[in-house]
Parts: C-alpha cells; structure tokens; sequence
C-alpha cells in the first residue's frame, strides 16, 4: 500500500511533460468571431439603401453603439493556434435611413 502511494505522484508528475511531445500536445480549435462579411455581400451594399434592406443583405451588427445611432460596425476576427489570421471591418454610415458613407478596412491576412 505505501509503495503504491509513493508511485501515484511519480507517475502523475511524469505526465505533466507530455506538452513537449508535438503529437500530444491539445488541441487548439479555431475562434471565428463577429460578422463575416463576404465579397458578394459587399458588392449589394449600395449607397442610398436603406437600414432594412442593409439587415437583410447583411444581417444585425456586431457593433450597434448607442451614443453613435447613425453608424454600424461589422467585424469579424479568425484566430489559429492562438495567432490572428483575418481581420476584417465594415463600417456603415447613415443619415436618416439610408446609406450615406461606407468605410471599409483591408483584409489583414498575417
């Protein structure tokens, strides 16, 4: 009984190495976050359109700020292994109800 209990923690801190080995170390899933706003989507954003029909094509922002009603933002994150891959923004301008400006950052492929 008392050898098996000196071997529990021997065995136990022997497993603690097992990061270091490539094939075992745990897996990392992929974090998508935000609005993925594809390049077909993009081209049907017109300026002029209105609200509704922007939510349809696009869908409900991300970023809905209320101290700046006339604006949304859509972003979407991609992180791999812990590093970011793609970062994209599209930021929305209205006046009353439709589209006046459209703000568009490029895709940040690292």
């Amino acid at each position: 009984m008392r050898i098996s209990l000196l071997i529990a923690p021997l065995l136990l801190t022997a497993c603690s190495y097992l990061p270091s080995i490539p094939h075992l170390s745990p897996y990392k899933m992929d974090i998508r976050q935000g609005n993925y706003v594809s390049p077909e989507m993009r081209e049907k954003i017109k300026i002029g359109m209105t609200r509704q029909q922007i939510r349809y094509v696009l869908g409900t922002p991300l970023l809905n700020d209320p101290f700046h009603q006339n604006r949304w933002d859509y972003v979407y994150r991609l992180i791999q292994e812990e590093k970011l891959v793609e970062q994209h923004r599209l930021t929305l301008i209205f006046e009353g109800d439709s589209l006046a400006k459209i703000e568009e950052d490029n895709p940040a492929t690292k």
